[in-house]
């Protein structure tokens, strides 16, 4: 079986500037230690969701371009081939996806950025309940996790367009030191996964609670 196109770099360029100009033209990011991320290399990022915006803004403000798994639903209409066209990875959330497996390892294997919620949904952006995606991807290339806060998103909602936080308010967008979620063994068993699972969502909480004191949310 011929393996899925490679999501484009250069199209996850061209959605991180659109993400840069939206973000910054709509609202207030205020950026925290985004300098932790590796500059080079295959890199996990995964964010806490509990608001539509939440991806774009990673996006917008992230260092480096980002391929995001998204939910198949949202690749609708004219979306469908605008978030193919800027990177972005199509899953389907109600089985084991084998093309978006093949492609999220594939941005990883190039030395790319995959950005994924680990919630699975939006909810209350708390990392209270991982899925076990993040551990298998992690485990399986190797690649460094930086765990990533979003905090403001769902503080209001917006006047003009009720689906939004207020136009020009603050969204703060904390980034957290990266971690290796392997025990060093290179083990993918499934008690191997769960116990990376375990330690993913200690890490990621660790670095929510940080994030909270040091933005005062």
């Amino acid at each position: 079986m011929s393996r899925p196109p490679v999501a484009s770099p250069r199209g996850a360029e061209v959605g991180r500037r659109i993400g840069v100009g939206l973000m910054y033209g709509l609202f207030k990011p205020r950026v925290l230690g985004a300098w932790k991320v590796p500059a080079t290399g295959p890199v996990i990022f995964a964010v806490n969701h509990s608001h539509n915006i939440d991806g774009p803004m990673v996006m917008g403000v992230a260092p480096r371009p980002t391929h995001f798994l998204i939910k198949k639903e949202a690749f609708i209409g004219p979306l469908d081939p605008f978030l193919t066209g800027i990177g972005q990875l199509k899953v389907d959330r109600a089985t084991a996806d084998r093309t978006a497996i093949s492609q999220a390892l594939g941005v990883l294997e190039n030395g790319g950025v995959l950005g994924i919620f680990p919630e699975g949904t939006r909810g209350e952006g708390d990392f209270a309940s991982l899925r076990a995606g993040l551990a298998y991807f992690a485990v399986r290339s190797g690649a460094p996790i930086v765990p990533i806060a979003v905090l403001g998103s769902t503080d209001r909602r917006g006047r003009l367009i009720k689906g939004l936080p207020p136009l020009r308010s603050r969204v703060d967008v904390v980034f957290g030191d990266p971690f290796d979620a392997g025990d060093g063994t290179g083990r993918r068993t499934r008690r191997a996964l769960d116990e990376a699972t375990e330690r993913i969502q200690k890490q990621l909480t660790s670095h929510l609670e940080n994030a909270r004191r040091l933005t005062g949310r």
